[in-house]
């Protein structure tokens, strides 16, 4: 009896062990071609091909690769924020390793608060697309995005905010990060993006520095106040201004996106562009 006793845990230990062999990583495939192509990236900053130049007459610049001690990698400047417009987190990681997408994230924020890191901050990700801020064209390659799991029809719930503000915390810190260029999708692409929406609670990122919002108490913006002007120089790209005031509002205002700026309207874009 004494010995059934003991073979029975041993035999327990026996069968979970086999079935832990069992256990597959479904996402082993998309994780051996992240490291071949990081290999490859790691390949192309070793070599050290001098230019390769010629005159107006062909003649060939005397040229050389010498190494300098001084650099970096180049560090993320912004962070753009995005709902994933999709039904679950699950359906959003295979979305971000299939090839055919073409779109990626640095980071997936789910709805019960859990964050998948997809890609390293120092590489460039496929988020922003065709998009604008400022002077800068291609947001992509100084940004890390964030996708949250929301539907753009839903609140963003307090678990998985609390998430976000973590992220966003240890991002500001890792990259010196200026509060302003905590931005939306929607802000650098108005024409085609919306996201993170009107739900998106803006407020509360600025509240803890990432962001502005304007004060609770606003100054009235001034007689002759030149709107377009003021959200040119917030980042917005006013070449098509409709949709850079709806833009601003589902930002700012966050009551309705029409493309007309109200008297009340106004003052928000004053006391934001002041901030700025």
């Amino acid at each position: 009896m004494k010995i059934r006793y003991l073979l029975f845990p041993l035999l327990c230990a026996a069968v979970f062990a086999s079935c832990a062999k069992k256990i597959v990583d479904p996402h082993a495939a998309t994780k051996v071609v992240y490291a071949n192509q990081t290999d490859s990236l790691v390949a192309v900053i070793k070599q050290e091909t001098p230019a390769t130049l010629t005159d107006s007459l062909g003649k060939a610049i005397a040229s050389e690769f010498v190494g300098t001690v001084n650099f970096n990698l180049r560090k993320p400047n912004y962070v753009i924020i995005h709902y994933t417009a999709q039904d679950s987190l699950a359906q959003t990681i295979r979305t971000f390793t299939l090839v055919r997408t073409q779109v990626s994230a640095h980071y997936v924020v789910g709805k019960d608060g859990r964050i998948v890191h997809m890609l390293n901050d120092y590489l460039r990700a496929y988020h922003a697309g065709i998009s604008k801020w400022g002077s800068v064209t291609d947001m992509n390659s100084g940004s890390i995005g964030i996708e949250i799991d929301n539907n753009g029809r839903e609140p963003f719930n307090d678990k998985q905010m609390n998430s976000v503000l973590l992220l966003l915390a240890q991002l500001k810190r890792a990259y010196n990060i200026p509060t302003a260029n905590f931005i939306g999708h929607g802000d650098i692409a108005p024409p085609r993006k919306p996201d993170p929406g009107k739900l998106f609670p803006w407020m509360l990122l600025a509240q803890k520095g990432f962001g502005y919002w304007p004060d609770v108490v606003q100054l009235p913006a001034p007689e002759g106040f030149d709107s377009t002007t003021a959200l040119r120089l917030i980042g917005y790209d006013t070449r098509d201004l409709p949709s850079a005031i709806s833009a601003f509002k589902r930002h700012f205002v966050q009551t309705d996106d029409t493309p007309v700026l109200t008297p009340c309207d106004l003052d928000v874009l004053y006391n934001v562009y002041r901030k700025y």
